[in-house]
Formats: C-alpha cells, sequence, structure tokens
C-alpha cells in the first residue's frame, strides 16, 4: 500500500471510511528532515494512542530553519516515514502552519513531543491556535514523552548543516548566552515603540533573458519577460520591524502621486502608522533594475540600473517644514528611532539635530549608492547609540585608515558614542562594544539576492540593541537576519520575527 496520499484522496476516501469503521486517528506533525531514535519512539508512542496515525510534513518551501534547510527534499522526507510500520498514512502540509491538514485529518488526537506541553518554549508561538483549531474539529491535544533528539543538531554536527566556522563560533557564544535569552528579548522588543525616518523608495524588478551583446553596439540585447514592485528603502525596514513590535510609526516625505500613496496605505497600513507629507516637487523614488537569474542556483544578477532621483533634490519649503514639525512634535514619544539615510535629500543638515536631540535611544544607517558616492558619509552624525554600514561606507568615512577596518571601527564608535556593526559580505560582519570586535561568521552562503540583507540585518541587530540585548547578540540576531534576506529576492517579502527565531534556534543548537 502506497502510504504516501493527496490531501484530496484523504478527505473524498480515506476519511470517511475510517470514521465508518469507527476508527480514530492520531496526527503528528513536523519538518522530519533527518529521522532519529526520538522520533520513531515519538510515532510509536502516538501510534499506541489510535486507531490510525497520520504523519504530515512541512513542505520545502515553507520551512523556517534558514537557507539550507530541509537537508532533504519532500520526497525522501515523505519515503523514510512511509517505510516506518507504526505510520499508515503521510502527507504534505504546504503552509507554514499545520492548518491545512488539520482541516483535511480532523484528528481525534493531536500528538506532540513533551517539549512542547511547554507553550513559553514554542518559538512560533503557534501551539495555542493549534490547539484551538484541533479542538474545533472535534480533537484534542496530546504529548508523548521520551528522549527529545534533535534533527537540527544531527545536520548541523555530521551532515554540514552549518560550517566549521559557524559551528566553533556559535558553542563559543553558546557559553554566554542561551536561545532563552533571546527568546526574552524578543518578548521586551514587543512591547517597544518605534519610529522608522527615511526615503520611501520603490524598488522595481524586471527580469529578462540575455541574448548576448548587441551586434552594432557595446550593450546587452535581452528578451523581457516580467516585471515586479517592492517597497523598498524605509518601508522595507519598517516592514521588518513590523512582526517584532506592535506599535511601529513610519515618517517620511513621498511624492504627490495618489496611485504611491493608496498603494502605501493598503500595502503598510494593518501594521504600521504613516505620518507621510507629499511633495509636488519631488517624486516618490523608483530604482528600476534589470535583472536575469540562474535557474539552477535560483541567483540573480543584475545587467542595468535607472531611477528617478532629481539631480537636485528640492523639497518645497512648506513640504519640508511639514516634515520637521512632525519630527520635532513626536519623536520624543517613541522609546527607539531607525534612522534610514539614504542620501537622497530627505534628512538634510537641520533634520539632523532634531533627530540626535530628540530620539530616547538612536539606530542609525546612513548609506552609500551610485548617486551618493562619498557625499553621503556616516561621520556627518555626532550620536548614534547604535549603528550599521558597509565596509565601502566605513572606508569613504576613515579614507586615510582604510587599510584598516578594525581601527576605523573603533574611531567610528568613538566619534558616534556607542556600539554597531561592520557588515563584511560572506565574511559575516564585525560588532563593537567599547574596545572590544565580535567578529561572527556569515551564516548562510547560499544566496538569491543580496540588496535587502543590509536593511534585514540593521532591522533585527538594531531592534535587538534596542531592548538591552548586548552587541554581540545583535550581531548574531543581525547575521541571522542578514542571511534571511539575502534569499529574498529585493524586498519582495519582510523578514519576520517566527523566521529569525526559529533560525536562532537552528544556529543555537550545535
Amino acid at each position: 500500500m502506497n502510504k504516501v496520499v493527496l490531501k484530496e484522496r484523504f478527505i473524498a476516501e480515506i476519511k470517511p471510511k475510517l470514521k465508518a469503521e469507527g476508527k480514530t486517528i492520531a496526527l503528528c506533525h513536523g519538518v522530519f528532515d533527518l529521522v532519529h531514535p526520538g522520533h520513531i519512539i515519538h510515532l510509536e508512542q502516538a501510534k499506541s494512542m489510535a486507531d490510525v496515525l497520520v504523519v504530515s510534513i512541512t513542505a520545502a518551501k515553507y520551512v523556517r530553519k534558514g537557507p539550507g534547510r530541509p537537508y532533504f527534499d519532500d520526497e525522501m522526507r515523505m519515503k523514510v516515514l512511509s517505510a516506518l510500520e507504526c505510520v499508515d498514512y503521510v502527507m504534505l502540509s504546504e503552509g507554514y502552519t499545520v492548518d491545512d491538514i488539520v482541516e483535511c485529518v480532523e484528528p481525534d488526537l493531536y500528538v506532540k513531543g513533551e517539549e512542547y506541553s511547554r507553550a513559553a518554549e514554542d518559538v512560533t508561538g503557534k501551539i495555542e491556535e493549534e490547539k484551538a483549531l484541533v479542538e474545533k474539529h472535534g480533537g484534542k491535544l496530546g504529548f508523548t514523552t521520551g528522549q527529545v533528539f534533535s534533527s537540527t543538531r544531527l545536520i548541523n554536527t555530521a551532515m554540514s548543516g552549518l560550517s566549521d566556522e559557524v559551528r566553533e563560533y556559535m558553542l563559543d557564544f553558546k557559553t554566554r548566552h542561551t536561545m532563552k535569552e533571546i527568546r526574552e528579548y524578543s518578548d521586551k522588543i514587543q512591547k517597544l515603540k518605534v519610529l522608522v525616518i527615511g526615503d520611501v523608495i520603490i524598488d522595481k524588478y524586471t527580469y529578462c533573458h540575455v541574448q548576448g551583446m548587441m551586434s552594432k553596439d557595446m550593450g546587452y540585447s535581452s528578451r523581457l519577460s516580467y516585471s515586479e514592485e517592492y517597497l523598498g528603502g524605509a518601508a522595507a525596514i519598517a516592514r521588518h520591524l513590523s512582526s517584532f513590535t506592535d506599535d511601529i510609526t513610519l515618517m517620511s516625505v513621498i511624492g504627490n502621486e495618489e496611485e504611491m500613496r493608496l498603494r502605501l496605505f493598503d500595502e503598510l497600513s494593518d501594521g504600521i502608522q504613516l505620518r507621510l507629507t507629499c511633495s509636488s516637487a519631488v517624486p516618490t523614488i523608483v530604482k528600476h533594475r534589470y535583472l536575469t537569474r540562474n535557474d539552477k542556483r535560483e541567483e540573480y544578477r543584475k545587467v542595468f540600473a535607472i531611477n528617478n532621483i532629481p539631480e537636485n533634490v528640492r523639497y518645497e519649503k512648506a513640504v519640508y517644514e511639514e516634515f520637521k514639525e512632525k519630527l520635532q512634535s513626536r519623536i520624543g514619544e517613541y522609546d527607539v528611532v531607525f534612522v534610514c539615510d539614504f542620501g537622497h535629500g530627505l534628512i538634510t543638515r537641520d533634520i539632523i539635530p532634531v533627530i540626535q536631540n530628540g530620539a530616547r535611544f538612536m539606530a542609525l544607517n546612513c548609506q552609500t549608492n551610485s548617486s551618493n558616492k562619498g557625499l553621503n558619509v556616516i561621520t556627518k552624525y555626532s550620536r548614534a547609540d547604535v549603528f550599521s554600514l558597509d565596509q565601502q561606507e566605513l572606508k569613504l568615512a576613515f579614507p586615510e585608515d582604510s587599510a584598516e577596518e578594525a581601527l576605523c571601527l573603533k574611531k567610528l564608535s568613538k566619534h558616534l558614542g556607542g556600539g554597531g556593526w561592520l557588515t563584511r559580505g560572506s565574511k559575516g560582519a564585525w560588532g563593537i562594544d567599547g574596545d572590544k570586535i565580535w567578529d561572527c561568521p556569515a551564516f548562510t552562503l547560499q544566496v538569491k539576492d543580496t540588496i535587502g540583507a543590509g536593511d534585514a540585518f540593521f532591522s533585527v541587530a538594531g531592534i535587538f540593541a534596542a531592548a538591552g540585548a548586548p552587541v554581540e547578540m545583535g550581531t548574531v540576531m543581525g547575521n541571522i537576519g542578514g542571511a534571511l534576506g539575502a534569499n529574498i529576492v529585493g524586498n519582495k517579502e519582510a523578514v519576520e520575527k517566527v523566521n529569525v527565531l526559529k533560525f536562532g534556534s537552528t544556529v543555537m543548537n550545535v
């Protein structure tokens, strides 16, 4: 008998037959990436609680343990489970939750491991919701007992789930910090009132297939595939933060395009309060990138880029004063202010003192890009509680010492009077606290698109620091955010709290 079944067949054929025969059904669900003795004990105990045991696995694209996981694909994981004598049926759950399977199977008993009986230790925060859904369909929650093993730890140690460099770093990190600590800071973050200031940028991605060079010119000839637009800039950072805290506000100036204003309110207003000023003189910034895709590795390469940024950005005086007055009158209300200075003319030297004098806790990101290289340097600020920048931005801040990154980072930390982070691409990140520099390796070299990785790092590292987490922990959590962000095309999706905590649990499990 083929134990692997589709949901449609289970609903139409199998469930009615089992119900008619008066048989009880137990359901177990998980990733089951590497089946080990703990799984077998768990599944055998679950089978002893009912007549029929159904086991479902989370489809690979919904697994939140970080890039490179699951180690085994859907077909292999289901094949292994179906080989177990105690398992009657195996199904694929196509979602981040188990809701689709619960509604399909309607189990008499939904069986979890003993560790899930302590709801506070569930990083997903879903166990109570799962319990409510099971009970709604006439079932109840049950727990097995027995020795707890970890697929994640086995994969991390025996199957190169993490590099040796990452494993060594995390083994040392665990001597000072715990997952319990990380969750406690996450709980503190939930209560913070957050303000994000900066340019709203629309990232337009046009995908194309490069056919070769033009026959008579020095340029690429490409076939158009399709285009997408994502909310970038300060809007992307606000989206990253919105799953971490219940109270977040985005303050910016946008163009007076009605379609753009409606889109922002439609896509952001559910979780983010918007304090927007509209300008007739300066349009909402659009950065248009043309990309080609490597289908085998799902990597993207930029072919060409254009933008609509005016050569000299000059907001109308009334618009500028309105933005400044909103900022002055409201900035003191927030526990933390994220400054996203993209160097496109919004945050001027008149605005900087308002932020530096008014912010209770200030997280600073001052970016260099092709339109402002050398003109938007982080040292124009004199204060930040934490900051984040990349290697090129650090060199521009201290060109005379550019060959010695550690010295430059220490100079910047002293100049701003706070700790912070230097993102170093595939080398990971440095965190600085006083004279101490933490060298944290990259948690993944599997990359789709690096465009949003720095913003994701800044968002996650900064919000943990705002909750009181030490810089070293911020470095680790920021690296997790950056790794997740590097596997999202542009800013198509936000890096979410549950994914960060799940990935955190993965790297802590060494």
